[in-house]
């Protein structure tokens, strides 16, 4: 099965058209590197690709200026977070008159290149965030499937079930022990994967940092500074939560979610499908597959949820297209409305609500609220306009 990838292939494109640097980032083994060797392979001009995990290329480059400066073409650096020191040379390479050459950069979504990054190409470059496969590349049969073993290519492409766990182990493993040390964070790997389970277990809840600080042995500060590392590495993802000027008492603190399904399954134990189907999580699991799928193509920038301390809640409020767009997810093939959508509807004005079923019609509960399969409410915010 081969995954072409053409909007991310064609994001680049118009990045680049636009700016001396564009910066790919996302976790590891998302495939940043293959999409990378797609867009030169299409490329009509020279193109100059260094490995910076390969010790020959890291060899290459200890007189950076001097190999990348004379370059014309597209210029790919892979893993660039272990070399922060060439950001400020790329921020000079960039401003040259004519610009004979533009970056193609890629990172692990690590605190360095976010830092580094951000800080000396400011104004140069362009960041696109890259996943795992998605559902618009994969369309709605792949849905089952996508949902079990999650986007990462390697366990998504798997012979079969059985192949997908031991490979997301193995990615677990090699991201604590070796990924973590590498962006320069130290952090016992036993100690933060204990709080990876720990977070998959609050997995669509609002996270209660002080809870998991105790059951962690250690301080709020602390446990923090852990999400931190686990949301900037793109493995877990803190939705922030949305105020309205109302005289309710309304929730301040994020909800959390693992990013990837097949990741989340394997951090709970779940052993295979129909262990999903009887497990405690199932809904939670469902809500955060769908969200992910959601966010892939509407962006993450304006989205939030919302709830109150009265029990009202909205799992996520989406300001799309110059619409305020309710999304509620519910794994029954026949939801209902229920009071808590009725409050949501009318405190946050929502243009509509939908809420995202296992099933396969779409059908409206009223003239504002539309339940609706994942598949098509994707197509809808794929199309810019989310309307029904």
């Amino acid at each position: 099965m081969t995954v072409r990838r053409t909007a991310y292939l064609q994001t680049i494109r118009e990045r680049l058209r636009d700016n001396p640097i564009v910066s790919l980032v996302g976790p590891r083994q998302a495939g940043k590197t293959t999409l990378a060797r797609m867009f030169a392979d299409a490329s009509a001009e020279a193109v100059h690709f260094f490995d910076l995990e390969s010790p020959t290329d890291l060899a290459r480059l200890v007189n950076a200026e001097l190999v990348l400066r004379p370059l014309a073409g597209l210029v790919i650096l892979d893993e660039v977070q272990r070399r922060p020191d060439l950001f400020p040379l790329l921020r000079v390479l960039a401003d040259r008159p004519g610009i004979p050459a533009r970056f193609l950069i890629l990172g692990s979504a690590s605190p360095a290149l976010i830092k580094e990054g951000s800080e000396s190409l400011a104004g140069r470059a362009s960041f696109i965030d890259v996943t795992g496969f998605s559902l618009t590349e994969l369309g709605a049969d792949a849905l089952s499937r996508l949902w079990w073993r999650g986007g990462f290519p390697r366990a998504l492409l798997a012979s079969d079930d059985a192949a997908t766990r031991p490979w997301i182990e193995d990615f677990r493993r090699t991201f604590l022990e070796r990924d973590i040390p590498q962006f320069g964070i130290q952090v016992p790997a036993a100690t933060l994967g204990r709080f990876w389970t720990m977070v998959a277990h609050y997995h669509g809840q609002v996270v209660n940092l002080a809870e998991l600080a105790r059951a962690l042995g250690s301080s709020e500060p602390t446990a923090r500074r852990y999400l931190d590392i686990l949301s900037a590495t793109y493995v877990v993802r803190p939705l922030p939560p949305w105020f309205e000027n109302l005289k309710k008492r309304q929730v301040r603190s994020p909800k959390v979610y693992i990013r990837d399904s097949g990741l989340l399954h394997a951090l709970l134990g779940i052993p295979d499908p129909p262990g999903l189907q009887s497990h405690p999580k199932l809904g939670a699991s469902w809500e955060g597959f769908c969200l992910e799928q959601i966010l892939s193509v509407s962006g993450d920038r304006a989205a939030y949820f919302w709830g109150t301390h009265g029990g009202a809640e909205l799992d996520l409020l989406l300001m799309h297209a110059g619409r305020r767009l309710g999304v509620e997810f519910k794994f029954s093939e026949q939801p209902v409305t229920t009071k808590s959508m009725r409050i949501a509807q009318q405190d946050l004005s929502l243009d509509h609500l939908y809420i995202v079923h296992p099933g396969e019609h779409e059908f409206p509960l009223d003239e504002s609220i539309t339940a609706i399969p994942l598949p098509r409410l994707v197509d809808l915010l794929q199309s810019g306009t989310g309307h029904a």
